[in-house]
């Protein structure tokens, strides 16, 4: 007599149908270490707001790790996709080589947050001492999903370190790039952490602070019921503004904001750029357990610096105001560094179900791994801070 699986991994194509407690016990169980991308909430605002299903190119396949009682203790946000935008790990030239080569790189397997680069965890299994164990059986049940579907690979992107490691001794392809990130190191004020930068840099963020302002704009920071629809409006007028004319097609729609916005008031927060009592330039940010996440910024007026200062700027200060212990701003942007974002690490996994294609990218990774490793060495080097004590400076 066969006994019963322990385990088994479902596929479910839509988020609502996932209790949200049961997904966020997986994915944020320490409410301290809280990632707010991962939240069942903000998942569910990207597909009630059709900016993922529908034509959009993300298909959710959620997958579910149940217990033989019917319990979860796994998920993992899964989108079938028919292209390679909205996910800031690019891989078009591995598309655009298979297809040369006559195979067919679309549709494939993505475990990520859409249109979001933000680091965390992607096989969300909680803490639990079986939890290696059973990030292994949603890794397995994603490439079973690949092979059984005819899908190119799977693509596991802003992936923890920990999981790039223990899905690398599975046999994964490995992946690294690099973002810009600013930790706080116990400064109490903004001018605490100018002190902290090289004088020629100090007067430098100084100048930009005062450039962005100078025309008589104020900055306001809204965060949770304080923002109303309102503001809302003004935000997406921006956010279209600045995307369109940047990347040719905004990702999220005016009710995914207000979604967002409902779901998960106390994590949002909006820094605006006032002309009196008209906003003419925002961003958004996320703030999570103890990181703030910039996400999104637009203007309707162009400002010198006024993008420094909404986005990396007025970060800082929030952070510093809260004790936040660092900041994330986003996709790559070497201009980060001269403003105390350091270098940092990110990590994506993939396995690739045709084998010659999987050992051509293999060979790639190996130099592409070397000169990302190269290239933040060589960046850290250019970091703003000083190289003497205080009282030498």
């Amino acid at each position: 007599m066969s006994s019963k699986p322990q385990h088994c991994v479902e596929v479910v194509p839509r988020i609502a149908d996932i209790p949200a407690a049961a997904w966020e016990a997986c994915a944020n169980p320490d409410p301290a270490a809280r990632n707010p991308f991962i939240a069942h909430a903000f998942l569910k605002a990207l597909e009630d707001a059709g900016t993922v299903g529908g034509r959009s190119g993300w298909t959710p396949r959620h997958l579910v790790l149940k217990e033989a009682t019917g319990s979860i203790v796994g998920c993992a946000p899964a989108y079938v996709k028919s292209h390679s935008q909205g996910e800031y790990v690019f891989d078009r030239s591995w598309a655009d080589a298979y297809e040369r080569a006559g195979g067919r790189y679309y549709p494939k397997l993505q475990i990520a947050v859409p249109f979001t680069p933000v680091p965390g965890r992607r096989l969300l299994v909680g803490s639990h001492p079986d939890a290696e164990a059973r990030e292994a059986l949603l890794a397995e049940a994603a490439v079973k999903l690949v092979e059984g579907n005819n899908l190119s690979g799977l693509h596991i992107t802003f992936a923890s370190e920990g999981e790039w490691e223990r899905l690398g001794r599975r046999g994964f392809l490995r992946r690294t790039d690099q973002q810009f990130h600013w930790h706080n190191a116990g400064y109490t004020t903004f001018e605490d952490f100018l002190a902290s930068l090289a004088s020629r840099k100090r007067k430098a963020v100084r100048k930009e602070r005062a450039e962005a302002v100078e025309t008589g704009l104020n900055i306001e920071w809204l965060r949770g019921r304080d923002i109303k629809e309102a503001h809302w409006d003004a935000f997406f007028a921006f956010y279209m503004e600045t995307g369109s004319r940047k990347w040719g097609r905004p990702y999220l729609n005016r009710k995914a904001f207000s979604l967002i916005g409902a779901a998960m008031d106390e994590s949002c927060l909006l820094m605006l750029a006032m002309r009196g009592k008209r906003a003419i330039a925002g961003s958004l940010h996320m703030i999570g357990g103890d990181c703030l996440f910039g996400r999104y910024w637009g203007a309707i007026e162009h400002h010198p610096c006024l993008h420094f200062e909404l986005c990396y700027y007025q970060a800082i200060e929030f952070a510093i105001t809260n004790k936040i212990a660092r900041v994330e701003a986003g996709a790559q942007g070497d201009h980060k560094l001269a403003r105390g974002y350091l270098p940092t690490k990110t990590y994506s996994v993939h396995f690739i179900a045709d084998p010659a294609l999987r050992r051509a990218i293999a060979d790639y990774l190996v130099r592409e791994r070397a000169y990302v490793e190269a290239a933040g060495a060589q960046l850290s080097e250019y970091a703003p801070f000083r190289k003497v004590s205080p009282d030498q400076a």
